[in-house]
């Protein structure tokens, strides 16, 4: 019997050979090919006096294939609006993004004012190309430090790799979010894609992007971690 993370690993691993053979559809987070990221040009987010939450991540968070007001971080400034919170959702996801990429714009990601949470999400495209383990946990200790020395705290989502690399690459991908979030007290949750990975019917026909059914599910479990940090920052 395989686990829906399980059953997520293989999908990914159907994707990277579906874009081997044709490298003009986008299947996967790790769409865009090995580079620069290709930045979208972004309007200026209002200076407020509400205290913000930024989500820097890949496609999983831009919600690719789905409305802006889809993507999951738009589900959680909902939930911040249902419940009285006076707080913004800035959605700083890239499709294509690695770890290493987030980190070269980590800087524009956090030049806003009152920034008081971060939402890590990277590492999913650095599992797609077999980018070596210990580069991932040192671009995202990077990221980590430099938003805790902005007094930001960090909520911190783990990702699974494929199976093609090996049993020892998987383990070592997933000890790295768990060794990361011990050595840092961050905020962690294991699995982003938990209860989503693995169900046709809460993702889109790539297998691995959540439709929008799943992109609630994502933002309700993430919203499990983030609300208790938002009441504590409160």
């Amino acid at each position: 019997m395989f686990d829906r993370r399980s059953i997520y690993a293989v999908t990914l691993l159907l994707a990277i050979a579906g874009c081997s053979r044709d490298t003009t559809t986008e299947s996967a987070p790790a769409a865009s090919p090995p580079g620069p990221p290709q930045v979208q040009a972004q309007a200026p987010v209002p200076e407020s006096a509400h205290k913000k939450i930024v989500v820097l991540g890949d496609s999983l968070t831009a919600g690719l294939g789905l409305a802006d007001s889809q993507a999951y971080p738009a589900r959680l400034q909902e939930k911040l609006r249902a419940a009285r919170y006076d707080w913004d959702v800035v959605n700083a996801g890239v499709s294509g993004d690695t770890s290493a990429a987030g980190l070269a714009r980590l800087d524009w990601a956090l030049d806003q004012d009152n920034i008081r949470i971060l939402v890590l999400e990277l590492g999913a495209n650095d599992g797609l190309r077999g980018l070596p383990v210990d580069e991932m946990q040192k671009n995202l200790s990077a990221i980590i430090e430099r938003a805790q020395a902005k007094h930001i705290a960090v909520l911190l989502a783990g990702m699974e790799a494929p199976p093609n690399f090996g049993p020892d690459y998987t383990v070592s991908f997933r000890q790295a979010y768990r060794d990361l979030a011990a050595h840092y007290h961050v905020t962690f949750l294991p699995f982003l894609l938990d209860n989503v990975a693995g169900h046709t019917g809460l993702n889109q026909a790539d297998g691995i992007h959540p439709n929008e059914q799943g992109a609630r599910i994502v933002a309700d479990t993430v919203w499990t971690k983030l609300k208790p940090m938002v009441d504590a920052t409160s």
